[in-house]
């Protein structure tokens, strides 16, 4: 079967500033659904990330272009779940998505101890020389330009004392056709089937994503259809 093309041009409806607002407000209430199947942090987060917290004080967690929030606060809700001491970040430059993950943080019952949005990007948290025990992203490689994903990679490394997890789609035609068919009773109510659909063609191979990575970064896949863009400080050059 031929790869599919990927679509670097291509702009996503919830990325316009012009959007319908309501159905953005869906996209976002909808995402856990989504990413509770595709994203599958629970799995990542024993994997990779719950051996990066010290246990001998509080532990920090920033996610960086956080959305709606959902995975910010399922990774706060584990960690206090687990008696872990762990505060996550969730930052985001779009007002919209600020305001969303924040009135879901502030349902979600977190104290503000364990839980904090803001509405800003990584380069801002660098000029602060702000740290985190982990820094990580959901689905945020695949929108940015050349030098916005240099400026990420530089960024994380900056960030972070310990491991950064950036997680992202795996272009593949079998999951556009799969993520197509499992979506389509959520296409008139939200940007999630379009969306998700451009994303995917808007995503990296794995092959190209380690081409596209400095040293010190390594490529690992995942299903369904995932591709991971780890560091760690230990090999930085």
């Amino acid at each position: 079967m031929f790869e599919l093309a990927r679509a670097k041009d291509a702009v996503e409806e919830m990325d316009s500033p012009n959007c319908d607002p309501t159905l953005l407000r869906r996209t976002y209430a909808q995402f856990p659904l989504v990413n509770r199947s595709v994203a599958r942090w629970h799995r990542l987060y024993a994997d990779l990330i719950v051996n990066q917290l010290p246990t001998n004080r509080p532990a920090t967690l920033l996610d960086i272009g956080c959305g709606g929030g959902d995975i910010t606060i399922m990774l706060a809700k584990r960690a206090l779940a687990e008696g872990i001491n762990l505060k996550v970040l969730g930052i985001d430059p779009d007002e919209r998505a600020f305001h969303y993950a924040r009135d879901a943080g502030q349902r979600s019952g977190l104290p503000a101890n364990r839980l904090e949005f803001r509405p800003t990007d990584s380069s801002q948290l660098v000029a602060q020389q702000a740290q985190f025990d982990v820094v990580i992203s959901n689905h945020l490689l695949h929108h940015l330009d050349e030098q916005q994903f240099s400026g990420l990679l530089a960024d994380s490394q900056r960030l972070a004392t310990g491991r950064v997890v950036h997680a992202d789609i795996r272009r593949s035609r079998i999951a556009a056709v799969l993520f197509g068919a499992a979506t389509l009773p959520l296409a008139r109510s939200s940007f999630i089937r379009r969306d998700g659909l451009l994303s995917i063609r808007r995503s990296f191979t794995s092959g190209e994503l380690a081409r596209r990575v400095p040293a010190g970064w390594r490529v690992e896949e995942r299903r369904p259809f995932r591709n991971l863009l780890l560091w760690e400080p230990a090999h930085a050059v």
